[in-house]
């Protein structure tokens, strides 16, 4: 073989492996578009029979997760401006589900933290999706499961 004939073969193996990755790329697009539809379309219905809000519920996790936190820090989590989530911290601390609190060593900061009412909605919720995550992992072995945790987790960390 030339170095010519050679070289040609590589740039062909090459647009074939450019046009595989090409396509692989579409199909993992496509793949986690419908896995956020699908999820998104879950969790709307669950948070439609519970009466509270979308965002709502995505306040009580973090803060079910994290702990209490400083509005400005809760915002940029949510993504939302802060006075956009004082509205909602308003209505939240008026269902009983947060309370405002001085932060400890900066008094200019104000803390989120949940009520224990907040906490008995962000455990049950929890449990839902939990279920869920256990009813979409059942056919899965341990192995695959972790190596979902760790590809998850490496997507997560590009955000």
């Amino acid at each position: 073989m030339t170095v010519a004939h050679h070289h040609s073969s590589n740039l062909q193996a090459s647009d074939s492996d450019s046009t595989a990755a090409h396509s692989t790329d579409h199909a993992l697009n496509h793949v986690i578009i419908e896995f956020y539809e699908k999820l998104s379309s879950w969790e709307h219905a669950i948070v439609r029979d519970k009466g509270f809000s979308l965002s709502q519920v995505h306040t009580i996790e973090l803060l079910g997760v994290h702990g209490a936190m400083r509005m400005k820090e809760l915002a940029d989590k949510i993504g939302v401006t802060t006075g956009t989530l004082t509205v909602q911290i308003d209505k939240m601390v008026e269902a009983q589900w947060v309370v405002r609190r001085p932060h400890e060593t900066d008094r200019r900061s104000i803390l989120v933290e949940l009520t224990d009412k907040g906490q008995t909605l962000f455990l049950e919720h929890d449990a839902l999706h939990l279920q869920l995550t256990t009813d979409l992992t059942a056919k899965m072995s341990r192995e695959e499961r972790v190596v979902l945790v760790n590809l998850l987790s490496r997507m997560n960390n590009e955000f």
